[in-house]
């Protein structure tokens, strides 16, 4: 059962002002004094006040703006997504406002907060690596705002999603290399909260499985996106007794890594190790060797972001299904994981 939402009456009767006050406080109004102004903005996001009006207003003056936020633009995956999205909000009528919370949990927050300041009218975000509470974006959900999540996302907020089959993607990774001759196969995962890593994990772990292959977790190393992590885990993983001759490894950015810190050690790819990593980008095919990689259909995913979200911001009823799309990948092989 919902909470009963707090009104302009409940923030007067706390600050012991009149209902009028609060209302043009609300609105900005230059007669009222900054500090009743501040006092009756403070309490207001404390309470988590949203004015009913809110949703007939917009319909009225709509801003015809959606706000994007990603973990970061310098990823090729973010910034090929928010291409994409830019473009079908275009088409729609629609212009983006884009933040990037730099795997920061505390920017996230601030950034929905700065994009709901400025009116937009809905939201298509990605979570960053650092974000194990959700409350912010629940806050949404509770407003009734549009938001559709994309690539990172949490299984217990009900919102419609785009992703892809992860465990799916992984297992075929996976299955690549054992297909080449690969026996000890690790894995270099993303941060343990990230629900994309986990699941690319139970695919990797499927396969293994099915092959009689599965040694425990002794293979299955963590990074937080960085390159400094990635160099560090895949020397921890390659420093093992018996250390694996194939490796799957979350990202094509966490992989580039990887294979810096392999030949810097006079490891040989693929002769020694076999790589595959995941979302392809352009770089990855002018890599040598070349890296195997899974793809990801960035451009369908954008688009069905933003058609989900537009589904949402042009519907009658407040309560419109939520959708989760899961898109197919397709492993693109180089040499990186063809061993002689």
């Amino acid at each position: 059962m919902k909470n009963t939402p707090v009104t302009i009456k409940d923030i007067a009767r706390s600050l012991n002002i009149s209902i009028s006050t609060v209302s043009r406080a609300l609105r900005g109004m230059p007669e009222i004094h900054p500090d009743t102004r501040n006092a009756v903005l403070k309490l207001a996001e404390e309470l988590d006040y949203q004015p009913n009006q809110l949703a007939k207003n917009l319909a009225k003056s709509r801003t015809k703006t959606i706000g994007v936020i990603v973990p970061n633009l310098s990823y090729y995956y973010f910034s090929a997504m928010l291409n994409s999205i830019e473009e079908a909000a275009l088409q729609a009528g629609y212009s983006v406002l884009v933040c990037q919370t730099n795997e920061s949990y505390l920017r996230e927050i601030t950034n929905i907060q700065n994009l709901m300041r400025s009116q937009v009218e809905g939201f298509i975000i990605s979570l960053s690596r650092d974000t194990d509470n959700y409350e912010h974006v629940e806050r949404l959900v509770r407003k009734n705002i549009p938001l559709v999540l994309f690539d990172r996302y949490a299984e217990s907020i009900n919102v419609s999603k785009v992703i892809v089959d992860n465990h799916a993607a992984a297992f075929k990774a996976t299955e690549h290399l054992i297909e080449n001759g690969c026996r000890r196969i690790g894995f270099l995962a993303g941060p343990t909260q990230l629900v994309l890593s986990n699941q690319r994990i139970a695919g990797y772990k499927a396969a293994l499985e099915k092959h009689d292959l599965w040694a425990g977790d002794k293979y299955v190393f963590h990074c937080d996106y960085t390159t400094e992590s990635a160099i560090m885990q895949t020397l921890a993983m390659m420093s093992l007794p018996q250390p694996p001759d194939g490796v799957v490894i979350i990202s094509d950015r966490m992989a580039f890594s990887a294979m810096y810190a392999m030949n810097q050690k006079g490891i040989r790819i693929p002769d020694d190790v076999a790589i595959v990593s995941f979302n392809n980008e352009p770089v990855s095919a002018l890599f040598s060797p070349t890296l195997t990689s899974i793809n990801q259909p960035i451009q369908e995913m954008g688009t069905e972001a933003v058609r989900l979200l537009l589904r949402e911001l042009d519907a009658v009823d407040e309560n419109v299904p939520k959708e989760t799309k899961v898109m197919e990948t397709q492993l693109m092989v180089r040499g990186s994981s063809l061993r002689k």
